[in-house]
């Protein structure tokens, strides 16, 4: 029997060459992940590298490490020189993040945003981890093709946040932003973030985003801003900390006026309140899911609550204590009763989260009596560190409302 040939084994094929393989738009896709400092360096690869970096489909102008971000007087001649020699290509994505800058440098930053908007960028992120703002120009955001603004950090003024010129932007999220402004507007926008704004002006940011699907308004710093009515909203998230300046002064002595009359400068209800019945709850009524989270001292949920809307499409509700306040829970009671088709009530008390000591669900029982509160509450769940009287008399009242409950 002749001997097996011996089977030849393939050529080693390097991973190199396997990657130089892939087409051109591909390897535009995959460098637009790396800073593009590491981008750049792909040129010394081999010929077949040597001009990719030229038209990727992002930009991140970061520190060549993610997690140390670096100075603009780190980035500036890099940048300049690479905007230069870059192909003038469409880009899917810009990222700009930095540390600290001078007064020098804003103009190069501003100019780094504007040749994103020239390349018809379609996600814009601009974060600065300095201890001041950068002011942005206080002109139009002109774009036709941008969908998501992710600003963390800048000045901004009232003429940058008329978004009129920007057609199809439908995601905008501010973090620790200075607006200085008094109103924000797009008839496009779908996803709304304000995250630990603040606002220095005496009047309340009107906000005319009438698309709007969802909304996050947490732990802004100045007056409680004014929302205009949200026909196609889904969601909203309203967490109002003490660092509001809706926030009644007499709140620590045991004097909480801010529903009822003048009694502390903060109270006094300034011009656009005066001609108006709401500042939050007119604009979320039509919300299938909210999280309304207020701090113990602001005022403005109580005001609202005056004239409460009705709340036709709420399904999902979470509270917290401010809500359970007073004698006979008027604002719990008040609520409750607005929301005709409520499936889902959640009272989060005197516990932060995400993890609570005690549990307790209920449920509604519509045998033991007519409805006063949704038939359609199939579900209520209570969440605290500790059973005490105030727990207590929350239970008390729920139970008066037909809601049996067993711990978890």
């Amino acid at each position: 029997m002749p001997p097996k040939k011996k089977r030849k084994s393939p050529p080693p094929v390097s991973v190199a060459d396997r990657i130089s393989a892939l087409p051109d738009s591909l390897l535009h896709h995959v460098l637009s992940f790396l800073p593009a400092q590491a981008s750049v360096r792909t040129c010394v690869l081999a010929r077949r590298w040597r001009h990719l970096w030229r038209s990727t489909t992002g930009l991140r102008i970061v520190g060549l490490d993610d997690e140390v971000e670096l100075d603009v007087e780190d980035l500036r001649k890099f940048v300049d020189h690479l905007l230069i020699l870059r192909e003038r290509t469409d880009l899917d994505s810009v990222e700009i993040k930095f540390d600290e800058f001078c007064e020098e440098d804003q103009p190069y930053v501003k100019t780094w945003v504007r040749f994103a908007l020239m390349c018809k960028v379609r996600t814009l992120t601009l974060h600065v981890g300095a201890s001041e703002y950068l002011d942005l120009d206080d002109l139009p955001l002109v774009s036709r093709h941008l969908r998501t603004l992710d600003l963390d950090g800048v000045g901004l003024q009232a003429t940058f946040l008329d978004f009129g010129s920007c057609p199809v932007l439908q995601d905008l999220k501010m973090s620790h932003c200075n607006i200085n402004a008094c109103r924000i507007s797009s008839h496009s926008l779908k996803h709304l973030t304000i995250y630990c704004c603040h606002n220095h002006f005496d009047c309340r940011i009107h906000d005319s985003t009438p698309c709007l699907v969802s909304l996050e308004l947490s732990h802004f710093s100045g007056r409680t801003p004014f929302l205009e009515n949200m026909a196609l909203l889904e969601s909203a998230h309203v967490y109002l900390s003490d660092y509001c300046q809706d926030v009644c002064l007499n709140y620590d002595s045991g004097v909480f006026c801010g529903a009822n009359n003048n009694a502390c400068k903060n109270c006094v209800p300034i011009e656009d309140d005066c001609s108006r019945e709401y500042v939050l709850l007119g604009g979320i009524s039509n919300a299938k899911h909210l999280k309304l989270l207020p701090g113990s001292k602001t005022f403005i949920f109580a005001r609202d609550l005056k004239h409460c809307p009705t709340f036709t499409k709420l399904k999902t509700l979470l509270l917290n204590e401010y809500w359970c306040e007073g004698p006979d829970l008027d604002p719990l009671t008040c609520i409750l009763k607005n929301s005709p088709v409520l499936e889902k009530l959640t009272l989060q008390l005197f516990s932060k989260g995400p993890t609570h000591k005690v549990e307790m669900k209920g449920a509604y029982s519509s045998v033991e009596g007519p409805a006063a509160i949704s038939e359609h509450l199939h579900m209520v769940e209570v969440k605290c560190n500790v059973v005490d009287e105030k727990i207590l008399k929350v239970l008390k009242f729920l139970t008066a409302f037909n809601i049996r409950f067993g711990f978890v």
